[in-house]
């Protein structure tokens, strides 16, 4: 169950016209903080991120999930299936005995998953993932979004 003071940043990033992974950002932060703090831990800053994702598709954030080709066929399905329940608000109470064990399974995992060498490794290798102009279109997208008073400074100098 994702913090609310989580949910209201994410919307709130929504409001301000920034993308549904800018939004999602707020709940992969608050994950690899639990990491960090030793709520429980994980296998690697790929599954903090995961985690983090699909707690975001399930609070309502509509974050597409993955096309044919970026993820396995069995991490495409659960992305939607998330995504399916974040825009139904059928209130189910989840299963008290998985819950349980997901923690205990994710207790058992290390914490410096989400250290700063770790997540800067992930960092690196996403970004040489991707293509020269991908970066830069999100750059400009990035400082279209950016507030006014900053943007305005900036062509200033």
């Amino acid at each position: 169950m994702p913090d609310k003071s989580t949910v209201e940043k994410a919307r709130e990033d929504l409001r301000e016209g920034k993308s549904p992974s800018t939004a999602a950002g707020e709940f992969v932060r608050e994950e690899i903080d639990h990491v960090r703090q030793g709520k429980h831990g994980a296998r690697s800053p790929q599954q903090a991120i995961a985690i983090g994702l699909s707690k975001a598709r399930r609070a309502g954030i509509p974050l597409k999930p993955p096309r044919r080709g970026q993820a396995s066929a069995g991490t495409r399905n659960h992305a939607a299936r998330d995504y399916q329940r974040g825009r139904t608000s059928a209130g189910r109470q989840p299963s008290r005995r998985r819950s349980r064990a997901r923690e205990r399974a994710l207790k058992r995992e290390s914490h410096s998953s989400a250290s700063y060498s770790a997540l800067s490794r992930q960092a690196r290798s996403a970004a040489r993932r991707r293509g020269r102009t991908s970066r830069a279109r999100a750059g400009r997208r990035a400082a279209a979004t950016r507030s006014n008073r900053r943007t305005r400074r900036q062509h200033a100098r």
